[in-house]
């Protein structure tokens, strides 16, 4: 293996570029700070009271209006009908640095782009000088942001576990993750002849692999682990990344339906914004066979004399659809984010359809805790992007594609069965260690990879859909 190679360069020049230009060149920022965002400022106390007609009291003393005995803010009662329209403000830095959640938001957005740099320097070279026993860096960097994201998703859905107030979200997230481990039980007895997502392969492979090095290691085994127990764990997994998938869904369903509502004035701008939504469900259909596949890659046409395209064109076009998916989304970030701030506005036109009173604190509250969960809406709606964008880069290279397969047939280098000579100790071990490597073939991988990257798309495809029908329900009734 090279130690040295040219892909630890380009991780020590892109490691440098991170803290050089890092904090000063920031993606993150720029989405929140630079597309025109607008926050809503809600009213101060002096504002309400003019408009409620309370009359003003005098500061007594050196409280300055507030309570004497423990400090609170002063509180009063204003109509729920009062005619309040907020003024706007745009979204500063300064704004957002101190909200929850923004370091988080920042790091995973910022690192996923050096990720993706490092990812395209790395296939431009290997795609000139093929890798032979040298170690593809550039995953170590796709998995860290599979596991940042995972993390921050954690993050976000320990709030709901944690916090008194949360009943509700808590059960629907018990109850999110019940359905999804049923859903992920069925789809892991679907034969691959109808959902191809590679696990049976791949475990076939696996077991054949493992069993020959156990053998040749002179241990007596029947075999690894079982594929019930193997597909067990697959469908834990599969259910608590639906889980934590349920919220952003609905947040991202509900920020659809308003951009809708708000920016679809312009046709071209409603078209994006449909397309941007119903894409994660095409890209769901392109795992099921006889609906997708057999069509492209089978079925010959009349007046045609092969398919459309080969499987592995086909394999390939997928995850370039999936990153194609991933650009339009980040690049109607902006736009959702700003429905989602629209939400203020529609909070205070809500409260004046209400009969009664509410406090000043309680009418401030409603506007100002809208700003104040940008960062998580948005890291709401990041996660998933980059969770599934970055599973499918791995599933690419891990499982032995070529992006120049849609434009020609390429061949795919087959792994060598695992050979044993008779050497000493030394060799022994050092064959060994790579026997134990030869394990994980590009079947196992395709196998793994390709149900977690199919598994993100429907997930993401099955949440975002009930969000759409609960606002759809719900607003109509």
């Amino acid at each position: 293996m090279a130690l040295l190679g040219a892909q630890l360069v380009i991780t020590l020049v892109m490691v440098s570029v991170i803290q050089k230009l890092g904090s000063n060149y920031s993606l993150a920022k720029w989405l929140l700070c630079s597309r025109g965002l607008y926050r809503y400022l809600y009213p101060d106390n002096s504002e309400l009271k003019t408009l409620a007609g309370v009359p003003k009291e005098k500061p007594k003393g050196k409280k300055g209006g507030k309570s004497e005995s423990n400090g609170k803010p002063e509180t009063f009662h204003v109509p729920r009908s009062l005619e309040i329209q907020l003024e706007t403000a745009p979204v500063t830095l300064l704004d957002v640095q101190y909200l929850r959640f923004y370091p988080e938001y920042l790091w995973i957005v910022d690192f996923s782009l050096y990720t993706a740099i490092v990812y395209i320097m790395s296939e431009m070279y290997t795609s000139v000088f093929p890798l032979k026993d040298e170690f593809n860096l550039s995953m170590v960097w796709c998995l860290l942001v599979v596991l940042f994201s995972l993390k921050v998703l954690l993050s976000l859905t320990k709030q709901y576990f944690t916090s008194e107030e949360s009943i509700g979200e808590r059960s629907t997230c018990i109850v999110a993750f019940c359905v999804f481990l049923l859903i992920a039980m069925i789809v892991l007895i679907i034969d691959e002849s109808n959902l191809e997502v590679g696990v049976d392969p791949a475990y076939d492979s696996f077991f054949e692999n493992a069993s020959k090095f156990l053998e040749n290691q002179g241990l007596s085994s029947v075999g690894p682990a079982s594929k019930l127990i193997i597909k067990l764990s697959l469908a834990v997994w599969a259910a608590i990344v639906g889980t934590l998938f349920t919220f952003p869904g609905l947040r991202v369903a509900r920020m659809h339906w308003d951009s809708l509502r708000y920016y679809g004035d312009s046709k071209v701008k409603a078209l994006l914004l449909n397309i941007n939504f119903a894409m994660p469900f095409v890209l769901t259909l392109l795992w099921i066979r006889p609906v997708t596949k057999y069509y492209l890659t089978v079925r010959i046409f009349s007046g045609m004399e092969k398919p459309i395209m080969t499987a592995d064109a086909f394999d390939t076009a997928r995850l370039a659809l999936l990153a194609a998916t991933v650009a339009l989304r980040v690049a109607l970030m902006p736009r959702q984010l700003q429905a989602y701030l629209d939400m203020a506005q529609r909070r205070l036109d809500a409260v004046r359809k209400e009969a009664g009173r509410i406090t000043n604190i309680d009418l401030q509250k409603k506007v100002a805790s809208v700003f104040y969960y940008l960062c998580v809406v948005a890291l709401q709606y990041v996660c998933p992007l980059v969770m599934s964008l970055y599973l499918a880069l791995m599933y690419k290279t891990l499982g032995g594609y070529s992006w120049a397969a849609v434009f020609y047939e390429t061949v795919r280098n087959e792994t060598e069965s695992v050979v044993v000579p008779d050497l000493g100790a030394a060799e022994q071990y050092q064959l060994a260690w790579e026997n134990l490597k030869m394990i994980f073939t590009t079947e196992v991988y395709r196998g793994v990879l390709g149900f977690a990257t199919w598994w993100c798309c429907f997930a993401w495809f099955l949440t975002t859909g009930l969000g759409l029908g609960y606002q759809t329900y719900f607003r109509i009734s």
